[in-house]
């Protein structure tokens, strides 16, 4: 019988810990897809545009929440991706994942 009390307090720490690894991923999502971005963006003889490589790199589960691409510099492209971070918890839907990456033209 004590083990119902200490239940909901196990189930709380359970469903922080989820969100918290979803929160991480999507933080790994969004430091993949500046990469990707920003390597493409500074091949001058690429195929694709960066925006495209860096929606590539992203896991369409992540990707659907919201996606946003900046890109700019001169001789140094610098690419900042923003995801946001998908919730399983009502009401958490607010936090986003940003990253940023600069590689040299090439």
């Amino acid at each position: 019988m004590e083990y119902l009390g200490f239940l909901p307090l196990l189930l709380l720490v359970a469903v922080a810990a989820i969100q918290l690894g979803i929160a991480a991923y999507a933080a790994a999502q969004a430091g993949t897809a500046a990469r990707a971005g920003a390597r493409t963006a500074a091949s001058y003889d690429a195929y694709a545009s960066g925006e495209s490589a860096a929606r590539g790199a992203v896991s369409g589960w992540v990707k659907k929440g919201g996606f946003e691409y900046s890109e700019g510099g001169g001789a140094d492209v610098t690419v900042t991706v923003s995801l946001k971070v998908p919730s399983i918890v009502p009401g958490l839907d607010d936090w986003e994942a940003t990253r940023s990456s600069t590689m040299p033209r090439e």
